[in-house]
């Protein structure tokens, strides 16, 4: 049997390495951990129906990515005693409110936990490589290049002559520490405006401060992108060429501008709802720009990470796919709608804000794609 399940996340502070938590619940009947899942709901698609088990079930409403992280496999237990085996497709859940009361709060217990805790607490072998690989950790304690040197430094200070030169060669490598940095810190802006576009996309009285937040946050990464350049120009050594590195900056500021331009036309149109595949493209920005996150401080040791980023790379291109489909989705769903009310005037207007809605969506996860393209061209040429 096929069953679906989502995988609640949230992140602790906004550094791009801070720590993820997973929340888990205790299944009813054996109060095992297990993730929220549960079947198929017709009428929704499976992640949404996956996002509804997991208010049902869990209290935590957020957004739900359309593209699965990976699925698992597990023993279920009939009421006849029969088991079978449930494929479980993972969709990774943004969390966005907790609620304090819910279907199943009293039949089941809900907990945070880190992503090491959380992989241990769960049987499945299956689930626990996904959680492990959510956040990919391991990854992100590659040693910086400048602790490197240092160490080298050290070990060469007692040989004559070699310490001048080598304090002189010093001096020009924390530039290139400087980038990686500056790359990280674009990274965070992403995650910060993609999480407020994701809040946005939801309705409700606060749209105005999260439109807000993703024009401070546009502010940030332009600032940080005019950082870039000016070292660009004024380093000597750089740790790839200086076009790449103008390149890459650049089309992460162009995400988060693309952002700042659905913010804006939400306030120009005064937009106060939103159609389910916006919601779901806002989803899947929310994962794209954790991706990127996670990506940023491997390229610090990109010849021992080449494969783990051609992976994040591969995603982001298979999500930018499918937002693809669901814009095209929700364009003809609308049309037809607006068609079969008879083609109304307001019923016209209606549809070019929605359409024009959707087409700025979907210029957001076309830069992330344009990102991931970025990616995979320094790991051709360094990994």
């Amino acid at each position: 049997m096929r069953q679906i399940a989502v995988l609640p996340y949230r992140t602790l502070g906004s550094g791009v390495d801070a720590p993820i938590q997973i929340l888990l619940i205790t299944s009813r009947g054996t109060g095992r951990w297990v993730v929220p899942k549960g079947g198929l709901m017709k009428g929704l698609a499976p992640h949404a129906a996956a996002a509804a088990e997991a208010e049902e079930e869990a209290g935590v409403r957020g957004a739900a990515c359309p593209t699965p992280l990976g699925s698992y496999r597990y023993r279920k237990r009939r009421q006849s005693g029969a088991a079978v085996w449930a494929d479980v497709d993972v969709f990774p859940f943004a969390v966005t409110e907790e609620l304090d009361t819910w279907d199943e709060q009293h039949q089941r217990e809900r907990r945070w936990f880190s992503l090491g805790e959380a992989a241990s607490a769960v049987d499945e072998d299956d689930l626990r490589a996904l959680i492990r690989s959510f956040g990919a950790r391991e990854f992100r304690a590659a040693a910086s290049p400048a602790r490197l040197i240092g160490a080298m430094a050290d070990k060469m200070a007692s040989k004559t002559g070699v310490n001048a030169m080598f304090a002189w060669f010093q001096k020009l490598m924390p530039q290139q520490s400087q980038f990686f940095d500056l790359f990280e810190k674009q990274a965070v802006t992403l995650v910060a405006g993609a999480d407020a576009l994701a809040r946005l996309a939801q309705g409700g009285p606060s749209s105005a401060q999260h439109i807000r937040e993703i024009e401070e946050r546009e502010h940030d990464a332009d600032d940080i992108t005019r950082e870039v350049l000016q070292t660009v120009r004024r380093s000597f050594l750089t740790p790839f060429d200086r076009s790449a590195i103008t390149s890459l900056i650049n089309t992460m500021d162009d995400a988060i501008d693309e952002m700042q331009h659905v913010a804006g036309a939400v306030s120009l149109y005064e937009v106060a709802d939103f159609e389910p595949e916006m919601r779901d493209m806002a989803a899947i920005i929310v994962d794209a720009a954790r991706l990127t996150a996670e990506a940023m401080p491997l390229l610090r040791r990109i010849a021992d990470n080449g494969h783990r980023l051609h992976e994040l790379t591969e995603r982001l291109v298979r999500m930018e796919g499918h937002a693809d489909e669901i814009h095209a989705q929700g364009l003809k769903r609308i049309y037809l709608e607006a068609n079969a009310r008879g083609g109304r005037e307001a019923d016209a207007l209606h549809f070019l804000v929605r359409q024009e809605m959707f087409k700025r969506l979907e210029r957001v996860v076309d830069r992330f794609e344009d990102l991931a393209n970025e990616i995979d061209g320094l790991v051709i040429d360094h990994a």
